[in-house]
């Protein structure tokens, strides 16, 4: 992000991506991070320095395991149709604590510029580890842009796209031919067909 950031030529091309309404992106672990130093999940009043950000985790390791995630109502695009969903995800990463004001991160939330929620083994929004793994206030997995284009989290639902990738699934999922989590690609695809 700070090579993005620190480099004019590199500045624009991502600024412009970015403002044409016809791109989406989407970060997951690293490319969280980095876009959201770019700023791209906050909005555009919130000054550099109190941009949401990922950083060490609470419990001060590295955690790599299933977690499970409830996913709200939201502006994402990739999640659309999804809300109410509670689904097992990877997890794996040793900087995944969302830090910024709670004041902030509440409104993000109230805004619907949150995704996901880590959730306990009843499929409430959680902050108690081991079940939010990374430590983040509110429950946040993973944030997006108000108008749903960029979103980004640090699980890993690319490690699921297929049901065989799952060392565990809930009864009532256990003969589904296709990974719930395959909706969030094909969401972004039809975001594509149509725009």
């Amino acid at each position: 992000a700070m090579t993005i950031r620190k480099h004019p030529e590199l500045q624009i091309m991502f600024d412009t991506f970015k403002e044409r309404e016809d791109t989406w992106s989407y970060g997951v672990c690293n490319g969280c991070q980095m876009v959201a130093l770019l700023g791209w999940t906050s909005s555009c009043d919130v000054l550099e320095k109190d941009r949401p950000r990922f950083i060490k985790n609470k419990a001060g390791k590295f955690e790599s395991r299933y977690s499970t995630l409830l996913i709200p109502e939201s502006h994402s695009i990739m999640f659309k149709g999804m809300a109410g969903s509670v689904l097992p995800v990877w997890s794996d990463q040793g900087e995944g604590q969302v830090f910024a004001a709670l004041e902030l991160l509440a409104k993000m939330k109230s805004d619907g510029n949150v995704p996901v929620l880590y959730a306990d083994n009843f499929g409430d929004e959680t902050q108690k580890y081991p079940f939010n793994p990374n430590g983040s206030p509110l429950a946040i997995a993973g944030l997006c842009s108000s108008d749903g284009r960029h979103t980004i989290m640090m699980p890993h639902p690319e490690r699921l796209f297929q049901t065989w990738q799952f060392s565990w699934l809930p009864e009532e999922m256990q003969n589904m031919k296709a990974s719930p989590w395959l909706k969030i690609f094909q969401n972004a695809r039809e975001w594509c067909k149509q725009n």
